[in-house]
């Protein structure tokens, strides 16, 4: 059997961590036993479904690098092929016309709830002939009234349903629109796919999707329910938790590969390994190692992923990637130095590019901010002469390289008689704005001769200030 698998989301919202983490399973399935992999958009809510979200879902799709062989196909190009499949069951006497009412479901509904029985249709045009004048039926598949479904799912097990606990669900409705049950089993059926793999909130859809597809006389597929990712409360992941578009994530310096690493660890495990390449994870995948339960995200292990993939990163390839992120952000970078040493000494401090860029502008900017808390700890009086000195020193030489620099300041401190911290801080501070940054030679000889002077320079009038005030 060649080995098809399908992603098939609804073009309702943004492609979501859930949504990700399916199409790539997806697609370590089908590329593991050298299958195909198809693109498929589920958009007959045409309510809810929209233009942009079709857009969302293929930009996050090709930013994650998860190409499909065939599509995107769109159900809704498709619908001449549902209602054939729909008369063929009516025909086939696996599908009725139903001329009920609402106001009659919602009574039969009530019923039962009131009755503490579960709200199923009760069969009352299943076997009816006559039509109804004016009105227009919804067509029910005749769902078996005894016996069960068994499912192998290759992922929670053994799953069994009795047939007593399914109705026969409208597989059209009355405004000739086919519903999802059938529409994604006439798309499996045709696309011959052989391994659906899918939420766990869809396992309540299995029976009823496998009943059509005996109905229709075709195989079932093969069927893989993947648990939901949570929030830290244990509840399904939403926009509470802070979920938000993949694609957002691109936004905020993730790694396409990190993040495709951290979704394969949220419900699939190989031993204790926790960082992967595509080409291991290629090579390890295997749908039944994914756990059976629900696996909690967390933004923090994200970025140490992320981090931990950075740090195998060239310094050109890290520049290129945080010139990006620095553009997105509107933060110039064409005067000051070559944005790969800036990558360099940073790659060790940040664990996105977000991160990395809002460090990397002190390296382009005329002037800092200062952090009043820094600020008030390091440029205090008493670090007037130091600055002072450093000003005049660091003014005077010509060797503006980090080796050269940190030397100077090395000099300072011996002709001072203080430790070299006590140059260091003040000096940070007055060049960075803030009390943390790569080191201070590294730091000065990035930012520049001019610049640097500038802002210490700056620095001193502030301390002058303090001084003066008392």
């Amino acid at each position: 059997m060649k080995v098809r698998t399908r992603f098939a989301p609804s073009p309702t919202g943004y492609l979501h961590l859930g949504g990700a983490r399916t199409a790539l399973f997806c697609w370590l399935f089908a590329r593991k036993h050298k299958g195909e992999f198809v693109l498929r958009v589920e958009d007959t809510d045409r309510e809810r479904s929209t233009d942009e979200s079709v857009q969302a879902i293929l930009d996050g799709m090709q930013w994650l690098g998860l190409d499909y062989d065939e599509g995107p196909f769109f159900q809704t190009e498709r619908y001449d092929r549902y209602n054939e499949v729909i008369d063929q069951l009516i025909e086939s006497g696996h599908a009725y016309r139903c001329y009920c009412s609402k106001e009659r479901l919602d009574e039969m509904r009530e019923q039962a709830i009131a009755e503490k029985r579960k709200p199923r249709y009760d069969g009352t045009c299943r076997e009816r002939t006559d039509a109804e004048a004016g009105v227009d039926p919804v067509i029910r598949f005749k769902t078996p009234l005894d016996g069960k479904v068994v499912i192998d799912d290759l992922v929670k097990g053994t799953i069994e349903i009795d047939n007593a606990e399914l109705d026969d669900l409208v597989i059209r409705r009355s405004d000739g629109n086919p519903t999802y049950n059938l529409t994604v089993v006439v798309d499996d059926a045709d696309m011959e796919i052989s391994h659906v793999i899918r939420g766990d909130d869809h396992i309540n859809n299995t029976p009823r999707q496998i009943h059509i597809f005996n109905a229709m006389g075709v195989a079932t597929p093969a069927f893989a329910h993947l648990p939901m990712i949570l929030g830290d409360d244990g509840k399904r992941m939403s926009k509470r938790h802070g979920a938000v578009s993949v694609m957002q994530y691109e936004s905020d310096g993730i790694l396409p590969h990190a993040m495709l690493n951290y979704l394969a660890r949220l419900g699939w495990s190989h031993g204790d390994q926790e960082i992967f390449t595509m080409q291991e994870l290629l090579g390890l995948f295997e749908i039944e190692d994914c756990q059976r339960s629900g696996s909690v995200f967390d933004k923090t292990k994200l970025l140490w992923v992320n981090q931990q993939h950075m740090a195998t990163l060239s310094d050109d390839e890290l520049g290129a990637a945080l010139s990006d992120v620095m553009a997105s952000k509107s933060i110039p970078t064409e005067n000051g130095p070559a944005i790969s040493k800036v990558a360099a000494v940073l790659k060790d401090r940040a664990q996105s590019f977000a991160e990395m860029a809002d460090q990397a502008g002190i390296f382009y900017q005329d002037a800092v901010e200062l952090d009043e808390k820094a600020a008030k700890k390091q440029l205090r009086p008493v670090a007037l002469p130091v600055l002072e000195s450093v000003h005049t020193k660091l003014g005077s030489t010509d060797q503006w390289q980090a080796e050269s620099l940190k030397s100077v300041l090395e000099d300072i401190a011996q002709e001072m008689d203080i430790g070299f911290g006590k140059i260091g801080q003040p000096l940070r501070v007055a060049i960075t704005g803030s009390g943390a940054s790569p080191d201070i030679g590294d730091t000065l000889e990035l930012i520049g001769k001019a610049r640097s002077l500038a802002r210490i320079a700056s620095a001193i009038e502030v301390v002058k200030a303090r001084a003066d005030a008392g």
